[in-house]
């Protein structure tokens, strides 16, 4: 009968389950769940598992033709990176984890934009090392809150002893 794919899937469905659950990514969930979905007779052809997973019945055909040809581990193969390579080196990025873990670290990311030139000559805009220490990094920048100067340094201590 022409249209219909033979898929012949080597793992049991408790096998494809365990697996399912140690998925770190949601391509890598998607996969195996097609696996699962197939063996475990939940869909019955690859057709109606691209209905129950919410995508195009050529995408699960592509990925049933990798899961033949090389198994499990060819269907879970994740692509390389594409695209420029950081300009931070690894030995920058632990030495600016290492500062930024201290209780002075940085005061500001101009800072850390010299230090950088200074330290590793690393040429980075302000945009770049913002996202590198505030998104990538998750840290934050070791700044203290303005305090008044007028605030009275004994009213503050008996506050804290009462609260």
């Amino acid at each position: 009968m022409s249209g219909v794919y033979k898929l012949q899937i080597q793992e049991s469905s408790a096998d494809l389950k365990a697996l399912l659950a140690s998925q770190t990514t949601g391509a890598g969930k998607e996969r195996v769940q097609f696996l699962y979905l197939l063996q475990s007779q939940s869909a019955a052809n690859i057709q109606h598992a691209a209905q129950l997973l919410g995508r195009h019945r050529v995408t699960l055909q592509k990925w049933a033709r990798r899961y033949r040809e090389g198994g499990l581990d060819a269907l879970l193969e994740r692509k390389p990176k594409s695209g420029r390579p950081s300009h931070l080196t690894d030995s920058a990025r632990e030495a600016l984890e290492a500062r930024l873990a201290t209780p002075e670290g940085f005061g500001s990311y101009e800072e850390i934009q010299e230090w950088l030139a200074s330290e590793h000559g690393i040429e980075a805009a302000y945009t770049t090392v913002h996202s590198w220490v505030r998104y990538r990094r998750g840290a934050k920048l070791k700044v203290p809150r303005p305090v008044s100067k007028l605030q009275d340094a004994e009213q503050l201590a008996t506050y804290k002893k009462t609260l």
